[in-house]
């Protein structure tokens, strides 16, 4: 045993017998380079394919949270984003119901088609989230719920008889939505950015973009970028988890351009030059949502599920996902969870303590 290592329960049996001597393990050769034009074709290249055909017969998860207060059209927005009814719509809120009093989590499933691709999309609403005098903490139960998945999964994948494909419901994105004041950012919204930003992916967006001119807009946008670098908020993509050069290129670009998308979102089609579209009706004319003249509900579209849907996962899986799981391993002394030391029972990652908002 190394000098300066606890001893653990497996060490200290193993103690009591006599090792025997093990072989030296074989020193692996360093790979002959060899000139890689093949004498002929291999087939290398099916690779992708096969992984295609896998991925339509299994299908694969998305889990997308909408955070921010009511009436900023979030239901509406991730209707138009996947082109179907894939959330619950604000339209069927009335007058009798009241404002929860609490954040509320629900999550709603389904499984949406596109050229044979099944996707089974899940998404996340937070109802009650911002709407109150006072909104204190308010985001702690959404963080809960965030890490409540991580749990989730960490218990499946520790299992000894585990699945052979473990049900993912951890949050993969999650789109903030920020009040078009043209002003600046609101204190809960900087809170909430600054602490979930270290456990989800989060992509703002400035809600109903419409609401505001051009030039409104655009400083805005720089306004809001400026007082995320200031306090020191990172949102997706992050820098440090450009991969090369390339990505750095495309990445920064959407970051210091695109970011927050100010969007506008409809589900309503409307015959504008002979054509179909989707937009919203004004006195003045139609606001077409997929118009880049318009807003930038395309980019935001191309964004999340054309270019980096699958990043969006991997970044959830191997930088969040495994920070979780390393912090909850190492309080449980490397044991799986609900295996304390002493046979306790340990209790999931609390949610991080933050100061209340001004």
């Amino acid at each position: 045993m190394s000098k300066g290592l606890p001893e653990t329960r497996s060490d200290a049996a193993m103690s009591e017998l006599v090792p025997e001597p093990r072989p030296k393990p074989a020193v692996p050769m360093k790979p002959v380079s060899i000139n890689s034009n093949l004498l002929g074709y291999v087939g290398i290249d099916t690779i992708i394919e096969q992984m295609r055909k896998k991925t339509m017969k299994t299908g694969f998860d998305f889990n997308i949270m909408v955070v921010g207060q009511s009436g900023l059209g979030k239901s509406t927005l991730v209707n138009t984003l996947f082109k179907s009814q894939v959330s619950r719509k604000a339209a069927s809120w009335n007058r009798e119901e009241k404002i929860p009093k609490t954040v509320e989590i629900k999550a709603i499933g389904h499984v949406i088609e596109e050229g044979g691709v099944k996707m089974k999309l899940t998404v996340i609403d937070t109802p009650g989230f911002g709407d109150q005098i006072n909104n204190e903490n308010c985001w702690e139960p959404i963080e809960k719920y965030i890490n409540e998945q991580y749990e989730k999964f960490l218990k499946e994948e520790v299992n000894i008889a585990r699945k052979k494909r473990i049900p993912d419901t951890r949050v993969h994105c999650c789109l903030y939505f920020i009040s078009p004041t043209g002003h600046s950012l609101r204190p809960l919204d900087l809170e909430f950015m600054k602490h979930l930003s270290k456990v989800v992916n989060i992509i703002p967006v400035i809600a109903k973009a419409d609401t505001m001119t051009l030039e409104e807009k655009s400083e805005f946008k720089q306004r809001v970028r400026k007082e995320l670098e200031v306090n020191g908020i990172e949102f997706y993509p992050q820098k440090e988890f450009d991969e090369d050069l390339e990505d750095k290129t495309e990445n920064d670009k959407i970051r210091q351009e695109s970011m927050p998308f100010a969007v506008v979102g409809s589900d309503k089609e409307y015959q504008v030059n002979g054509k179909r579209v989707l937009g919203r009706k004004t006195p003045w004319g139609i606001i077409e949502v997929e118009n880049l003249n318009h807003c930038e509900f395309a980019l935001l579209r191309d964004f999340v599920i054309r270019t980096h849907l699958q990043d969006l996962k991997e970044v959830t899986h191997n930088i969040h996902y495994e920070t979780y799981r390393a912090k909850r391993l190492n309080d449980n002394g490397g044991l799986p969870p609900g295996e304390g030391l002493l046979g306790t029972v340990l209790p999931p990652v609390p949610a991080t303590p933050c100061p209340s908002a001004e």
